[in-house]
């Protein structure tokens, strides 16, 4: 199926003159009618218009719809919002698949996209997300080598954590059979040695904090045993929620300009 995106050139940015490119991955938030809009800044939460931010300091910037939403809602008009969403997750499971191996897939299609622009330095490619667009990251990063630099906002839950907290997470997060094999850190853990940063709200409900001392202990030990342990950075912000807060936000800004300007 066809995946409808926005593709944000900065000005000055050619094929003569090309830049390191990132691809956005929209929030869940629960707002089906939103999806590469609201990063490429045309809607939602000026919060969340990071695409556009991203596209202001010179890169270039992909922003696709997921699946069930924005362009990608039920094409039959049958089902609406999170009907849709229950509804393909389960189409999915039957054939022994699920919602992440499809977004895996189409996110892995961006980046073709992405790094086939005559605008894009495709040896300097990241992606960025919040929420969903974080568990995007962090499930797409060990598919995909070309990804050099991944920053994820806001939600790294452990199945774990999930069970106990009885937590309805969104349908994207769960991959039916892996469980048995290890928790998403151990999936985030397979990114090594790229780079990868992860922003952490304190009171995130949607990611427990007392999980995330385990996790960071796993994710360290899978860049030390690469010697990369440089390229792992993390930040907890004390009485933040589940927001892409100012001092979030110049975490996300200086990472990609380490790993993709000054590579």
């Amino acid at each position: 199926d066809h995946v409808p995106v926005l593709l944000l050139i900065p000005d000055g940015v050619t094929a003569d003159r090309p830049a390191p490119g990132i691809a956005v991955w929209h929030q869940h938030a629960g707002q089906y009618h939103l999806g590469k809009s609201e990063p490429a800044g045309l809607a939602g939460d000026p919060m969340h218009h990071t695409g556009a931010a991203l596209a202001r300091e010179g890169y270039v910037v992909l922003c696709p719809d997921a699946l069930c939403f924005e362009e990608r809602q039920d094409p039959t008009g049958r089902l609406k919002g999170s009907n849709y969403e229950r509804f393909a997750f389960l189409e999915y499971v039957v054939s022994g698949r699920c919602l992440a191996w499809k977004n895996i897939l189409d996110m892995r299609r961006a980046v073709d996209l992405l790094a086939a622009r005559p605008e894009v330095l495709p040896e300097r490619l990241g992606c960025y997300g919040h929420s969903m667009g974080s568990t995007h990251t962090w499930l797409v990063g060990p598919w995909e080598p070309r990804l050099k630099c991944l920053v994820g906002n806001c939600c790294l839950p452990t199945w774990q954590g999930i069970h106990r907290e009885h937590m309805l997470h969104c349908f994207p997060n769960f991959i039916p059979g892996v469980y048995q094999y290890g928790d998403t850190p151990d999936i985030a853990a397979l990114i090594a040695p790229r780079a990868l940063h992860l922003n952490i709200g304190e009171k995130d409900h949607g990611t427990p904090i007392e999980d995330i001392p385990a996790a960071l202990e796993i994710l360290k030990a899978a860049w030390q045993r690469v010697h990369a342990e440089e390229n792992l950075t993390t930040f907890i912000e004390k009485g933040a929620g589940h927001v892409l807060s100012p001092k979030m936000w110049q975490h996300v800004r200086q990472v990609f300009a380490r790993h993709l300007k000054q590579a």
